[in-house]
């Protein structure tokens, strides 16, 4: 064996060894045991001394991903804020999906008495992502559903910001201690003993303690650890946030009404502290022949250039850029320049539907930065160029109308058209929305983060929202079960509060 395959080997077994050491820590842990009221008392004192370490913590990042402190602070609100979302989630219960049927020995076959709710399912492996250091990093929704949902987590560390990671890994273990909380309810794992953050990463996904997955990250990467996941001899969900292009379609109506105002809101959104968002709207469809480009152009052209979060990521945008931009059915209508070495600026490239329609695959790939692609359509009406095009769409987490606003003529003759985009949309994205953009994520009862692939691994699940919890629990029905053994939830008399479903009627 050469030094070089000996220093590899040292380098796996201490990756291995870490992740059982860190895996075993969490199951160990003892969270499934405890009480919604506990756990939501915990979620807030971590959301608490987050944003106690505020400053540092935004100090520590903006070093790390060149991100803005403006930016940064705001994340921390936000990542803070889903922490005591999911405390109220809990509290509120009807996550539980507790059902109750009774017993009736006149059907056939005769039904015992029956009781069914949503439990933990053990240690949750979450993998942080590099554009939100916060909000879908060490304490982002992944972390914040599956403790609230009573599952230990292990924490695999971006690269991107190492020192952040653990710094906030930290803050949050004392918080749990000073709170009376479980401190191995929440462990980091990172490039251990040499170990490549991937080598890392697959012996997380492969520790058989570990009983689900959450992931945030590039297709290419997620693919692996999902084919990863899905091969093991005890397989387990992987619920991958991957790649996605957010196609916006543009109405004529909407074209003629306001261009400028339409140019300068996708400007905005797509340049978009460096274009590095997941709904980030990667792909517009807008009727020839209008001033939208033009418009466009302008405002692109004004957006300032901006530091990607890491090296790796500067250079395979400026790789896609090249590519895309070398085709012979592509124009280059804006391409950015900037004084700074290592900044990647703002460009915008266009094509015609037929275009699209000959290559969809080589027009859907995701660019992460400041890039957008232009689709030019001639034929809105049903069965025109739009709608073929709109027929081959890949899944992505959004998909944007952008109509008329006004009443009148205007509204109404979009109002088809609208409808045929809806549906197009709606086969692919799990989010539509009608003239905003969609470079925002609201945390809420109603919000969901997902779509088909490759936008996610997993379509009918979220990552964000209250129901992203669903994703770290199993259901279990008790039958003939006596009253000590069954969660409080499930008891007579419904000790627990929660909303119920008994004997196929709901009871709040």
């Amino acid at each position: 064996m050469t030094t070089t395959d000996a220093s590899a080997a040292a380098a796996s077994t201490g990756a291995a060894q870490a992740v059982d050491t860190a895996v075993r820590a969490a199951a160990a842990s003892g969270l499934e045991r405890t009480s919604r009221a506990e756990r939501a008392g915990w979620l807030r004192a971590i959301a608490d001394a987050l944003e106690a370490h505020r400053d540092e913590l935004v100090a520590l990042a903006h070093d790390e991903t060149h991100l803005s402190e403006a930016r940064l602070t705001g994340e921390v609100t936000r990542t803070a804020t889903q922490l005591r979302f999911f405390a109220g989630v809990i509290e509120e219960g009807s996550y539980l999906e507790a059902a109750l049927d009774s017993p009736d020995a006149s059907l056939v076959p005769p039904r015992p008495d029956l009781r069914r709710m949503l439990r933990p399912i053990g240690v949750v492996a979450v993998f942080a992502a590099s554009n939100f250091p916060f909000a879908f990093s060490v304490l982002g929704n992944d972390t914040a559903s599956a403790l609230a949902a009573g599952d230990p987590v292990v924490v695999k560390a971006h690269p991107g910001h190492p020192e952040l990671s653990r710094r906030v890994a930290a803050i949050a273990r004392e918080a749990l201690a000073a709170a009376g909380g479980p401190v191995d309810a929440l462990v980091l794992v990172g490039s251990e003993g040499g170990a490549s953050g991937m080598e890392t990463g697959v012996e997380l996904v492969r520790h058989p303690l570990v009983r689900a997955v959450g992931f945030t990250g590039s297709t290419r990467g997620g693919r692996a650890l999902f084919d990863l996941a899905v091969s093991r001899p005890d397989p387990i969900p992987f619920y991958g946030e991957l790649g996605s292009i957010n196609p916006v379609v543009v109405t004529p109506a909407a074209a003629a009404e306001d261009a400028t105002g339409l140019a300068e809101g996708l400007a905005g959104s797509f340049t978009r502290d460096g274009g590095q968002y997941c709904t980030k709207p990667g792909l517009v469809f807008v009727p020839a022949g209008t001033g939208f480009e033009a418009a466009l152009v302008a405002a692109a052209g004004e957006a300032p250039a901006q530091r990607l979060l890491t090296a790796g990521m500067t250079a395979a945008f400026a790789a896609g850029v090249g590519e895309l931009g070398a085709r012979d059915d592509v124009e280059v209508l804006v391409a950015g320049t900037t004084d700074a070495p290592g900044d990647s600026a703002s460009t915008v490239v266009a094509t015609s539907a037929a275009a699209f329609l000959a290559a969809p695959e080589a027009f859907q790939t995701e660019h992460f930065g400041p890039l957008t692609l232009v689709v030019r359509y001639d034929d809105a009406a049903p069965g025109g160029d739009l709608d073929r095009a709109l027929a081959v769409l890949e899944g992505s987490l959004t998909g944007t109308v952008r109509h008329a606003a006004a009443d009148g003529a205007a509204l109404a003759d979009d109002a088809e058209l609208v409808e045929r985009a809806t549906a197009a949309l709606s086969r692919v994205a799990g989010r539509v929305l009608y003239n905003g953009w969609p470079t925002g994520v609201a945390i809420a009862w109603a919000q969901h983060h997902g779509g088909s692939w490759p936008a996610s691994t997993a379509s009918v699940h979220t990552s964000v929202g209250a129901t992203a919890i669903r994703r770290f629990l199993a259901p279990v029905a008790y039958q003939d079960a006596p009253q000590q053994v069954l969660p409080a939830e499930l008891r007579d008399g419904n000790p627990a509060g929660v909303p119920r479903r008994v004997d196929g009627v709901l009871q709040a």
